[in-house]
């Protein structure tokens, strides 16, 4: 691959490159406490998809990255300040359309490449691999990849220790100093199996946090944040070439 990111590619490349796998970052615009931007998930899942892709392809694969979308679903954000979402239908209508456009170009495998919690793929998929049957879908969270206690010490899943080493390693000049930003206090549900996660239901943000962000970002350091950079990246590359190298007849074994 002479260039794997889709944004900096250029036509005299791409149309005689063999690429059968095209990755999707898909991130969300949404608060992230006091310290970190709105676009957080975005510049972290942009980042993820840049390094891995580039290890995936190095050891062989044939994928590219698309450009990352900086919208998600912040369905119970509503009431933050230009957080903004895309409804899980409105993300199926424009999953589709991607996929028409891959499968005219006659890619079949297609990976998204997710990096926040309120995004959920899997039923979309579902419906979708039935238009396209030739195509094998699937979808990852880059933040399940790696398990964060071994590197970080406050356990959060927003603006939390984990992302705020994240982007000072990525990104140190968005993040701002960590004196001004919030504890990431937030409230569990009165309901247990709530908290057990066997059960479900949507989190109301500001009922939930006051500064909006959950888990407490004061240990977070660019140290911790390139351990856990690298982690990810290597395994995402891992299922990056696994999954560009596989066929359809050798998909399941």
């Amino acid at each position: 691959m002479k260039n794997s990111i889709l944004s900096q590619s250029h036509w005299a490349d791409i149309q005689s490159e063999e690429i059968n796998l095209a990755v999707l970052p898909w991130g969300a615009t949404e608060a992230h406490n006091y310290h970190l931007p709105f676009g957080t998930d975005n510049f972290e899942t942009e980042a993820i998809g840049k390094k891995s892709i580039q290890l995936a392809n190095d050891s062989g694969a044939k994928a590219i990255l698309l450009p990352t979308l900086p919208f998600g679903v912040n369905t119970g954000q509503h009431d933050i300040k230009l957080t903004i979402n895309l409804n899980p239908s409105t993300q199926q209508v424009i999953l589709e359309n991607i996929l028409q456009s891959l499968s005219n170009s006659g890619i079949k495998k297609f990976l998204i490449l997710n990096g926040h919690g309120g995004n959920d793929f899997r039923q979309i998929l579902r419906e979708l691999g039935a238009k396209f049957p030739d195509m094998i879908m699937t979808t990852c969270n880059w933040f399940q990849a790696v398990e964060k206690a071994e590197i970080f010490d406050n356990d959060g899943d927003h603006a939390d220790e984990m992302e705020t080493s994240l982007m000072m390693h990525i990104f140190p000049e968005l993040v701002l100093p960590l004196n001004k930003a919030g504890k990431g206090e937030s409230k569990k549900f009165s309901v247990e199996a709530l908290n057990e996660h066997w059960a479900w239901t949507e989190r109301k943000w500001t009922r939930v946090t006051k500064d909006t962000g959950i888990g407490n970002p004061e240990k977070a350091n660019a140290l911790k944040g390139k351990k856990y950079f690298d982690a990810v990246c290597e395994k995402i590359s891992k299922l990056i070439l696994d999954f560009s190298a596989v066929d359809g007849d050798g998909f399941y074994s």
